[in-house]
């Protein structure tokens, strides 16, 4: 190897470091217990090897009716083709719940508070889709974002429905489903086990009920497209038609893993609930939700940041997961995940930041 080559890689090897360390101290409480030493050798061992820093773009979004709508820090735009073939697109700011930084932020709270803005805008951007397919629209407001003190109501009445209904499927119906088998196994942790197993099984079979409806199978396209784009400029490439199609329609930061964890968490945490009165384990299992969410977001979030072997596989099963949830779209369901990522994201000076570090 060439003095010039050594030294580019001694460049190389420094920029990386560096920008872990400035992540670390930002994001990870720990960085002070885990130390430099640790990390300096593990990234200095996949240096070697040549295996790329995992690219992150930032950016997320979610499939909606006939459409895609991509977030990139507090602008997210929807892009939705419209029944005349028409792509429109809506870009508008969203600050979130929770304006004070360091609270949103936290470790575990910011989980809590994603995931409930993520409802929020997902309601949103689905209503906002799905009013270009009504089919007695005569104004144009039906088409704008509602904004009165009545739709705010009505939103939010929407989410406190759609909280109840998963609580109540997912948490309570495994919990009451478990205990008629309390009368003829003794063994609690046996109980717990089948227990989850229930919840899984409830989980797979709306996921395999919904996906046969067809406007289901359009939105899980629609949901491949917004992956594949993503996929695409993370990787390095050019934001083209081609170029998306060649890219995968999983992503390790997908919803669908985030629920996958939260699922398996939960039968993780329920072995530690062992109280005699039924209507407790019930409310405690209820009440540790809001931590469960936290903590799948954290396993979610360090997986969008890391290649590691070990993150990769415990990724493996959400991304597993998302081949029911994920479909291969067409060019024009493309050409509309394109038209969301361009409305928020630079991708092309994203993309010209990831070469010039391949070049140092």
């Amino acid at each position: 190897m060439s003095l010039c080559d050594r030294t580019r890689r001694s460049k190389a090897y420094k920029s990386l470091m560096n920008e872990g360390f400035r992540e670390l101290k930002r994001t990870c409480p720990l960085y002070s217990i885990i130390g430099k030493k640790l990390i300096v050798h593990n990234i200095a061992k996949y240096y070697k090897k040549g295996v790329n820093i995992l690219a992150y773009s930032g950016i997320g979004g979610q499939a909606v009716m006939e459409g895609v709508m991509m977030k990139n820090k507090d602008t997210y735009a929807v892009a939705v083709r419209k029944p005349d073939h028409e792509i429109v697109v809506e870009k508008r700011e969203y600050k979130g719940i929770c304006p004070n930084t360091v609270i949103k932020n936290l470790i575990f709270v910011r989980g809590i508070i994603n995931f409930i803005e993520s409802m929020i805008l997902g309601i949103s951007t689905l209503t906002f889709s799905a009013s270009f397919f009504e089919e007695e629209e005569t104004t144009k407001e039906k088409k704008e974002y509602k904004k009165g003190k009545k739709e705010k109501v009505e939103m939010g009445f929407t989410i406190l429905v759609s909280i109840v209904l998963a609580v109540a499927i997912f948490m309570v119906l495994p919990f009451g489903i478990s205990l008629l088998f309390q009368n003829f196994i003794p063994f609690e942790t046996v109980v717990i086990l089948i227990e989850g197993m229930i919840r899984i099984a409830i989980f797979l079979g709306y996921i395999l009920l919904i996906s046969q409806m067809e406007d289901i199978k359009r939105v899980f396209m629609y949901h491949g497209a917004e992956h594949k784009c993503i996929n695409c400029i993370e990787q390095g490439m050019e934001l083209t038609i081609e170029n998306v199609k060649k890219s995968s329609k999983e992503h390790k930061r997908c919803g669908t893993s985030f629920l996958f964890f939260v699922v398996i968490i939960t039968i993780i945490a329920t072995m530690f609930i062992r109280v005699d009165s039924k209507l407790l384990r019930l409310v405690l299992r209820i009440a540790i939700v809001p931590l469960i969410a936290g903590i799948s977001y954290e396993i979610i979030r360090l997986a969008g940041r890391s290649d590691h072997i070990i993150v990769n596989f415990l990724s493996k099963p959400g991304l597993w997961m998302q081949k029911l949830t994920t479909r291969e779209p067409d060019e024009d369901m493309i050409e509309v995940g394109i038209a969301s990522v361009e409305a928020v994201f630079d991708w092309k000076q994203y993309i010209q930041s990831i070469r010039k570090k391949e070049d140092l």
